[in-house]
């Protein structure tokens, strides 16, 4: 499965161009058509994952990929024009991570919808945005929680009551502007909203748009904005769109000379994708069945058994034990043979929490 992150920000950001960076794609940046969202996939680069291929020789090699969706329309009219726009909101609900682009680069001949360039100004509008969303779909929940009341039976009464509490309490802070991944919820506080998929509940990367000339003071600015609005599940980087599109067109060697010369230590979609893998608190495992290596991506702290299911329901339900061995280990073996022969092939059962790097071999029968 891939992990899906929706790409939002005011008109003339730069969010297309962004997207294009992110996904080698070559969508029209001049003209956007609401109707119809830009999605396109990316592949995550991992090293280990040719490492794996130069030692394994499998025949077909999968890396990990992230889908991206840049929705034309902003957050608020598509919050509030429910009938026209509900399932490219819908789109934008069901993504794992959003990526805001915040306009910093100087342009008169494209100006700004607000009048000027002001990063914070922004950066805020957007959480409000968000906030605007996501208290529309407590209203319409919370009505209808309370119409559902009249005719529910005591056990529906029951449920539906400790789902008017907690909402009511996450409405709270939101009018407080505080959005809901930076609230501490329990477990089953979580489960009972997920399926809602409220908009500010998701982690957040602030990726502002620079231009080449303010290459040289983006650590500066990227430092100034996150002591300001990083916090839970919400970080800030800088980004020069531009740059990076016209560079994702070019061959890898290229594109790195390219970099160099720009001071440019790892391109933008390799470090955009790393820091929304941190915030979505996401690893990768490989498996290596049917002489082929791939990529997974799972939540961290996620058991061997649900690590299964990823790839298969079958394997989730027909689980009998995993054959792990760690990527550093393997690659000092040299294969998987060595490395079951010095005993780093382990077994492991359903409860075992998979590890970033594990190299798994799922054993089930169905």
């Amino acid at each position: 499965m891939n992990v899906g992150i929706g790409i939002i920000g005011l008109a003339k950001s730069g969010r297309t161009t962004i997207f294009n960076a992110l996904t080698k794609g070559k969508a029209d940046t001049r003209s956007y058509t609401p109707e119809v969202p830009h999605i396109g996939l990316a592949r995550i680069a991992d090293p280990r994952l040719e490492t794996l291929a130069a030692l394994l020789h499998p025949k077909q090699v999968v890396p990990a990929k992230v889908k991206y969706l840049d929705l034309g329309a902003q957050v608020k009219s598509l919050a509030e024009d429910t009938a026209t726009s509900g399932q490219y909101l819908s789109q934008l609900s069901n993504v794992d991570a959003l990526i805001d682009v915040v306009r910093a680069f100087p342009d008169e001949s494209i100006p700004h919808i607000e009048g000027s360039v002001d990063v914070e100004r922004d950066i805020t509008a957007m959480d409000l945005e968000l906030t605007f969303s996501d208290l529309a779909l407590f209203e319409r929940r919370l009505e209808k929680i309370k119409v559902s009341l009249k005719m529910a039976s005591q056990t529906e009464r029951q449920d539906l009551l400790r789902e008017q509490e907690l909402l009511i309490k996450l409405k709270t802070e939101l009018e407080k502007d505080i959005p809901i991944r930076e609230l501490s919820l329990t477990t089953e506080q979580t489960k009972t909203i997920t399926h809602y998929q409220f908009l500010s509940a998701k982690s957040l990367l602030t990726v502002v748009n620079i231009d080449e000339d303010q290459l040289g003071s983006a650590k500066v600015l990227e430092d100034k904005l996150n002591s300001h609005f990083a916090k839970v599940n919400h970080h800030v980087i800088t980004l020069c769109g531009k740059l990076e599109m016209e560079l994702a067109e070019l061959d890898g060697s290229t594109a790195e000379s390219f970099r160099a010369e720009f001071g440019l230590s790892e391109p933008g979609l390799e470090r955009t994708i790393k820091l929304s893998y941190e915030l979505l608190g996401l690893i990768s495992f490989f498996t290596t069945a049917s002489d082929e290596v791939k990529v997974w991506s799972i939540k961290r702290g996620t058991p061997a058994l649900k690590a299964a299911g990823k790839i298969h329901s079958d394997m989730e339900r027909g689980f009998i034990r995993a054959e792990v061995v760690s990527f550093d280990d393997l690659t000092k073996c040299g294969s998987l043979a060595e490395a079951r022969k010095h005993g780093l092939l382990r077994l492991e059962g359903k409860n075992y929490i998979v590890q970033d790097g594990d190299v798994i071999t799922f054993l089930f029968n169905v």
